[in-house]
C-alpha cells in the first residue's frame, strides 16, 4: 500500500541540504510575492538568506493567521499517563536505562488528575505515555480511554506508534487526534539515537501518519525534534514535505505542526544543530506562508517571552502549565519529569498574556453538536 515512504526515498537529504543553503535574496523575495508557496519556495523562506527578511516575513504570516484563524488561539494541556518506557534514546528522560523513579497512573489515579486539570479551564487534553506496549498499550488504553474522555471535549494522544486497526478502535472510544513525531527524517542520524526498543524501526514510525490517514483519525500532528540532526532546516522540509503528501491524500483529517526544541533532560545529549529563537519565528512564519490551513502549536518548552511574543504571529494552538511527569498536576511530582519546561506560568497568566496581544484563548475543540464525538457516546 502506498504511503510516504516512497516519496521519502525520492528526497535527498544532502541534495535538499544544499539547495536550501544555495537560496539567495532573489529566492527569497519570489517566495515572499508568491501567493501560494511551493516546495521550492519553502527551501528559500527556510534558508539563511531569508533571516535577513523576517519582518516581511513574520507580517505575511500574521496576516494569514489572522484571515484563517482569526483572533483565537487554542489552549491544551498534556497527561503523562505513565514514564514506563521500552526504549533507549539518548534524548529523552523516560529512556529505559535512565534511573529515575517509574510510575503508571492507575484508575483512581487518572481521575484525579482529570480533575484537577479541569479544574484549571482546560477542556482539550494530550495523553502522553512512554512507550511500553506490554504495561501501556492497548488492554491499558482500552480501560482507561471511555473514562478520560468523558471530562474532555477533545482527546488527542501521543504514545508508540499502533497499528491501523488500533487507531480505528481508539477512534470508536473517544480519541480525536494523535501526534507522532518522527524525531529527525534523517535515518543515520535516527539510528545513532534510537539504541533499543521497537522505536529503532525508522519505516514503522514514518508509515504511522498514513496509517492514521487510513484509520480516519481526525487529527494528526507532526514534527522534527529540533537539533538532533546536523540539519534543522532540513528535518523542517521534510516535515513540510510529508504534511502536503498526508493532506493530498487524507483530506478529511486535520493537521497540526510542533516545532520542538531539544531541552533540558535526564541523560540528555547537546543539539547536533542550535536553532536560535530568531530561527525558530522564521520557521514557524514559513509554515505558515507553505500552509495556512494547518494549525501551529507551540509548547511550554519556550520561554514565556518568546511565546508571548511568537504566539501572535503565526501559532494558534498551544499548551499551558504543562507537566511531564505522570501524577503532575494532583500530586506534583517533580523527579519523574521527562524534560524540563521553559514556561511554567499558570494557565491564567498565559491566558491574560495572550488577551493583552489581543487574542482569545479558547479552551475546548468543539461540541458534540457540532458532529464530532465518539461512537460510544452517540
Amino acid at each position: 500500500m502506498n504511503s510516504f515512504v516512497q516519496s521519502w526515498e525520492n528526497l535527498d537529504w544532502d541534495d535538499i541540504t544544499c539547495r536550501i543553503h544555495a537560496q539567495t535574496a532573489q529566492d527569497v523575495e519570489r517566495a515572499l510575492a508568491s501567493e501560494t508557496l511551493s516546495s521550492g519556495h519553502l527551501l528559500a523562506l527556510l534558508s539563511p538568506a531569508a533571516e535577513a527578511y523576517l519582518e516581511p516575513l513574520a507580517q505575511r504570516a500574521q496576516a494569514l493567521t489572522r484571515r484563517r484563524f482569526g483572533n483565537t488561539v487554542n489552549f491544551y494541556v498534556p497527561l503523562y499517563l505513565s514514564n514506563l518506557c521500552a526504549n533507549e534514546c539518548t534524548y529523552c528522560g523516560f529512556s529505559m536505562s535512565n534511573r529515575i523513579k517509574r510510575k503508571t497512573l492507575d484508575a483512581e489515579e487518572i481521575e484525579r488528575e482529570c480533575q484537577a486539570i479541569r479544574a484549571l479551564g482546560f477542556n482539550q487534553l494530550l495523553l502522553v505515555t512512554g512507550e511500553h506496549q506490554s504495561k501501556v498499550g492497548m488492554d491499558y488504553f482500552r480501560q482507561h480511554i471511555p473514562a478520560i474522555r468523558r471530562h474532555f471535549s477533545s482527546l488527542m494522544m501521543e504514545v508508540q506508534p499502533l497499528s491501523q486497526d488500533n487507531y480505528a478502535e481508539l477512534k470508536f472510544l473517544g480519541l480525536d487526534g494523535v501526534l507522532v513525531y518522527q524525531e529527525t527524517y534523517h535515518p543515520r542520524t535516527y539510528a545513532q539515537h534510537h539504541l533499543r526498543g521497537n522505536k529503532q524501526d525508522f519505516i514503522f514510525r514514518l508509515e504511522t501518519p498514513d496509517r492514521l490517514g487510513r484509520s480516519g483519525i481526525d487529527k494528526i500532528g507532526l514534527g522534527a525534534l529540533t537539533g538532533l540532526s546536523p540539519s534543522w532546516r532540513t528535518d523542517c522540509f521534510m516535515v513540510a514535505e510529508h504534511l502536503q503528501w498526508l493532506q493530498q491524500r487524507y483530506w478529511q483529517s486535520r493537521y497540526s505542526v510542533s516545532f520542538p526544541r531539544l531541552r533540558p533532560c535526564a541523560g540528555g545529549i547537546e543539539p547536533a544543530s542550535v536553532m536560535s529563537e530568531a530561527q525558530l519565528v522564521q520557521t514557524i512564519c514559513a509554515f505558515r506562508l507553505f500552509a495556512p490551513e494547518t494549525e501551529l502549536s507551540l509548547s511550554t518548552r519556550e520561554s514565556p517571552h518568546f511565546r508571548d511574543n511568537v504566539v501572535p504571529l503565526a501559532i494558534n494552538s498551544i499548551s499551558a502549565f504543562s507537566k511531564t511527569q505522570p501524577g503532575g498536576y494532583a500530586d506534583g511530582q517533580q523527579e519523574l519529569e521527562q524534560f524540563a519546561p521553559h514556561d511554567n506560568r499558570s494557565p491564567d497568566q498565559v491566558a491574560q498574556a495572550m488577551q493583552r496581544a489581543g487574542l482569545q484563548p479558547v479552551w475546548k475543540d468543539w461540541d458534540d453538536y457540532l458532529g464530532r464525538r465518539s461512537q460510544q457516546n452517540v
